[in-house]
């Protein structure tokens, strides 16, 4: 059985992005309706604080250190949510860019998850190894003014948000299907629709190619 799992960065309604990402799950149900598809909302999850006390934890346990029951409690939050993460065959992952970058909220839910052990591993000899390897994603990106995502676009060099989630999925291993750029957002009404019932083409064609 496929599962798929939608990564929802964006805390708007209604939110460009997430339509997309929506008209992407119905295609991806419909070519497998026997799949399970569960939703990340980053913004309704409990995500534990990245904070002093967790890295505390996270260093106690994996040295095998004399970790405190308070401490392997906290860690094991971001040990399940890491499990629910790589569970999925594929993802989907919707955001907005915010100032050149990531929602904060998704950058705390990728802080969370990404964990030594659950989704990458390192050695002396082979150092940094991804454990996710043979996974696929689709990335829905929207921003208002348009920085494309071949590297041609004039503005590229000053925002920071494909860079960052290619990096972080190669990391861990996920293979980049596609990505999709519902942009610029801040235009007419007519030029917003075309440019959105492009994406939704775009989304539906991705989800037939997993």
């Amino acid at each position: 059985m496929n599962k798929l799992l939608h990564i929802q960065a964006s805390p708007s309604i209604p939110s460009h992005s997430r339509e997309i990402a929506d008209a992407f799950v119905a295609r991806y149900r419909q070519r497998h309706p026997d799949a399970e598809i569960n939703l990340a909302d980053v913004w309704q999850l409990d995500l534990p604080a990245f904070d002093a006390d967790m890295i505390a934890a996270k260093f106690a346990v994996l040295r095998s250190q004399q970790a405190t029951d308070q401490q392997r409690r906290h860690w094991a939050r971001a040990v399940a949510l890491a499990e629910a993460f790589n569970a999925a065959d594929h993802y989907i992952l919707n955001l907005p860019m915010w100032n050149l970058g990531l929602p904060y909220r998704l950058k705390h839910y990728i802080d969370v998850i990404t964990l030594p052990g659950q989704n990458w591993a390192w050695s002396r000899d082979t150092g940094y190894r991804p454990l996710l390897s043979g996974k696929r994603a689709v990335l829905v990106y929207s921003s208002a003014s348009n920085y494309g995502v071949d590297g041609r676009s004039a503005q590229d060099h000053l925002e920071t948000q494909k860079a960052a989630m290619r990096a972080w999925l190669r990391f861990v291993g996920i293979e980049v299907a596609r990505e999709i750029v519902v942009a610029p957002t801040l235009t007419d009404p007519a030029s917003l629709a075309a440019l959105k019932q492009s994406a939704r083409a775009q989304a539906e064609a991705a989800a037939d190619g997993l």
